[in-house]
């Protein structure tokens, strides 16, 4: 069989020859994209990074899905950015069975040439054989849509501001997408993908909802009068877990061999090349990322948005940290609107809606948390690193992404509950397994779960506002039916970012 012909066509030419009876196009079946049950669904891996590279261990282990193609600017480097120096590599090498993969290279490695040696190796292992050569490789993503046409779909892994350019172009294609969190940094391209997403109808998944958790025990207790009347959520995480940039680099080193520097930036403003914008370091910057609360945030509170039915808010403020720097032997205090602060506070208004009153959400970074209620000063407790709190006006739920079981507080109000049945521990492995599984359902014409993006519009517009608001400084009046923010005009440019020529949206 040749290289460039289609796979689906070739199965659809020989069961035709083997058989008498006529057969149903797949496309009637299902709906553009559609994939047969009978096939695996084939994949682009677009971004090979550190955090690319761990998601792609357990998508290829998945016997539902064959990643056909790989894609990344950067061609391989050892100048990655992880939280440990060998622990991606060691990973890595107990999925491969090879004790001496990468074995007398320094430094942490990523890019497209590792991902394809990843991909083939595993498959190579599994298929009896020995040897695979089944992967393709390509530096832009363009290129991998117009020339793979054995792909049904693509996985998104790639900093924050390429994620709305190339899901809008996979969808264009047909493929389906399943994507890293944030949809989009910008409310404009959020709802451009959500847009898109619901003409072309091809299957989505936004990965933040595999690791979602469950509302039930926090909502039986709400619904049942526990803590009153709903006023407040607070969120808080320790990130930013990266180095975070208070001036714009000065240095002006060489673009590392083998990076293509001008696909990296993508439809973002042209700039020289620094390390300090590139790998994981990306999100502190507001042209690539979307911060800590974009990092975090999409994770613990995906389910909250859902369950407690937050549309867009009406007001969103921020109260970010400030630095300080010497200039001529003077201190002067640092304000600037190309990087996000140390740490910040947001606080985000919704008004009232069916079964629930105005509920103002928190959002708190950099090591800020809200102030330690009394229930847990009865308890002689504190808040742990990353949490949630709910708040009535008759009590406090403590729950969250990192809190294994919701609880409430003090101690003595928890006992009267005891009889409940506790919540399930999470298992980050079994929720990841559970995310492909739905959204290779969805690819073969199952129907979509709450992992569509369609469903992503009140928190990416949510987060994206906050975003705002911590670069302004000020607090700003949101107009969700026509997109404007009312009371601060120059802060409506930052709905949209200014597009490098050819790469408009």
């Amino acid at each position: 069989m040749s290289s460039d012909l289609n796979r689906r066509s070739f199965l659809t030419t020989a069961a035709t020859t083997a058989a008498a009876f006529t057969i149903v196009p797949r496309h009637v079946l299902g709906g553009a994209g559609f994939v047969a049950p009978s096939d695996k669904v084939t994949v682009g891996y677009i971004g090979v990074g550190t955090q690319g590279i761990r998601e792609l261990l357990p998508m290829l282990k998945n016997k539902d899905i064959q990643v056909v193609a790989v894609c990344d600017p950067n061609r391989r480097s050892n100048n990655y950015v992880d939280w440990d120096k060998f622990g991606l590599r060691n990973d890595v090498r107990k999925f491969l069975g090879k004790s001496d993969w990468l074995e007398g290279l320094d430094g942490i490695w990523g890019g497209r040439e590792i991902g394809r040696d990843i991909v083939e190796t595993y498959y190579a292992s599994q298929n009896g054989a020995g040897k695979y050569k089944g992967c393709a490789m390509y530096a832009d993503f363009r290129e991998l849509l117009e020339k793979q046409k054995d792909m049904d779909a693509v996985k998104i892994m790639t900093p924050d501001h390429l994620h709305a350019t190339i899901a809008i172009a996979a969808m264009k294609k047909g493929k389906h997408v399943t994507m890293h969190k944030p949809i989009a940094n910008r409310v404009d391209e959020a709802r451009k993908v959500i847009e898109v997403a619901r003409q072309t109808k091809v299957a989505t998944h936004f990965i933040p909802w595999d690791y979602h958790g469950s509302m039930d025990q926090v909502m039986e207790w709400i619904k049942g009068g526990a803590i009153g009347k709903l006023r407040a959520v607070h969120n808080w995480s320790n990130r930013p877990v990266w180095p975070q940039y208070l001036t714009l680099p000065e240095d002006r080193p060489p673009v590392p061999e083998g990076l293509d520097w001008d696909l990296w930036l993508g439809p973002a403003v042209d700039r020289p090349y620094s390390p300090q914008y590139t790998n994981a370091v990306f999100r502190g910057w507001y042209d690539f990322g979307g911060g800590s609360i974009a990092d975090m945030g999409h994770y613990s509170l995906w389910v909250v948005f859902r369950t407690l039915k937050f549309a867009a808010p009406t007001t969103v403020e921020a109260t970010p940290s400030t630095a300080c720097m010497l200039t001529d032997q003077v201190s002067h205090q640092i304000h600037n609107d190309y990087s996000f602060p140390l740490a910040c506070t947001i606080r985000m208004r919704f008004p009232a809606r069916e079964g629930f009153g105005p509920t103002d959400l928190w959002w708190h970074d950099g090591g800020m948390k809200p102030p330690t209620p009394e229930e847990l000063y009865e308890d002689n407790q504190t808040f742990t690193p990353e949490g949630m709190m709910f708040v009535g006006d008759k009590g406090k739920i403590l729950a969250g992404f990192h809190i294994d079981e919701p609880r409430l507080i003090p101690a003595k109000k928890m006992k009267a509950h005891k009889g409940e049945k506790p919540a399930a521990k999470r298992n980050d492995d079994e929720d990841e397994l559970r995310g492909l599984k739905a959204w290779v359902a969805a690819c073969r014409g199952g129907k979509e779960d709450d992992a569509s993006f369609l469903l992503a519009g009140p928190i990416s517009e949510a987060f994206n506002l906050g975003a705002i608001a911590c670069r302004t400084g000020k607090r700003l009046q949101w107009d969700a039916q026509n997109m404007k923010i009312t009371n601060v005009p120059e802060a409506n440019k930052y709905l949209t970012r200014e597009y490098r020529k050819g790469w408009e949206l």
